[in-house]
């Protein structure tokens, strides 16, 4: 979350107008994130987030991202849910950007999670990626393979200024993914972005997921691997094979992956990698001027790649060679 386009108080309440909600008491923007401006709204019935869709979110999307909201809470799993206008919209228009109220949702995300947080998401995306399986509608990851080369191409005149010869470690590392990357592993309805920052808690509980406009379809095991690489790093890039094992656990007792998904793992999590490594690279060039956001640092991934490609099997994630969890 992020706030790149403000809104003035005399905006938003005659916004709010619209809805059922109550009378605005007070907003303030919410830094984190980098993608959409959002706004925790306080009125006189409650709690609200208000999110303004900015840069990779296209109207058209809407639909599918707010109605798999529905349908996940549908079939158990917590995740914040729409709030309809007057006129049963789920999202319209403030200052020139689409716009959508949601729920609050109770917790906090983990700043420093845990072995016992890796093992409840584990479990949540399983039971995500299952409740996922008859939703109707149908969106193709703009994020996967084929929209890496278009950010490196944007990213790479200035790539070597974050860091010296980052422009050839990308460009060879594209060059292999593209052309190995899998055709044939189950796919379904993912979240895509399942950072702790997007996972909330209650104690050692999930208590929901937040945040879905990058959710799309895709490999399933993608997913898994987005979490290896946002949940499983300490501080200091190192990875802990420990909370990859409980996150895989977790995950295979709800939703056992097959051996094919298994063994892609590494080199799904090396595509996981360089696409966070380059949208953060290309966020990271292009902060708009006055935005309030704090742009996340590309180089966090380019050492978690390259542990990515150092792994020598799928068992240095944590699992069995046989096609078993560890």
């Amino acid at each position: 979350m992020a706030v790149y386009t403000d809104v003035a108080a005399e905006d938003l309440a005659q916004f709010l107008k619209g809805y059922d909600i109550g009378e605005l008491l007070s907003y303030k923007g919410i830094a984190e994130g980098v993608e959409n401006s959002n706004f925790l709204l306080h009125t006189s019935a409650g709690s609200f987030i208000l999110t303004l869709y900015e840069k990779r979110v296209a109207v058209d999307d809407l639909p599918y991202f707010l109605s798999l909201m529905a349908h996940l809470a549908a079939r158990g799993v917590h995740c914040p849910q729409p709030e309809k206008n007057r006129k049963g919209e789920v999202y319209s228009t403030l200052v020139g950007r689409p716009a959508a109220i949601i729920n609050f949702l109770e917790g906090m995300w983990p700043r420093r999670p845990n072995v016992t947080h890796c093992a409840g998401v584990g479990e949540a995306l399983a039971r995500m990626h299952l409740a996922g399986r008859d939703f109707p509608l149908v969106r193709e990851n703009p994020l996967s393979v084929a929209g890496w080369r278009p950010l490196f191409d944007r990213a790479a005149p200035r790539a070597d200024e974050v860091q010296q010869g980052l422009r050839d470690f990308l460009a060879r590392e594209l060059a292999y993914l593209e052309a190995n990357w899998p055709g044939s592993l189950p796919v379904g309805v993912i979240h895509a972005d399942l950072f702790p920052d997007n996972v909330f808690f209650l104690g050692d509980k999930v208590s929901g997921l937040i945040d879905f406009p990058f959710a799309c379809n895709d490999i399933l095991a993608y997913d898994v691997a987005i979490c290896l690489n946002a949940w499983c790093f300490e501080p200091d890039h190192s990875f802990n094979v420990t909370k990859a094992r409980a996150l895989l656990n977790a995950y295979g007792r709800a939703r056992k992956l097959s051996e094919a998904e298994e063994a892609a793992l590494p080199l799904l999590a090396r595509g996981a990698a360089l696409r966070f490594l380059l949208t953060r690279l290309v966020d990271f060039l292009n902060v708009p001027p006055g935005a309030l956001v704090k742009p996340k640092d590309p180089l966090e991934y380019v050492r978690k790649l390259r542990f990515h490609q150092s792994v020598k099997s799928v068992g240095d994630y944590g699992i069995a060679h046989s096609g078993q969890m560890a």
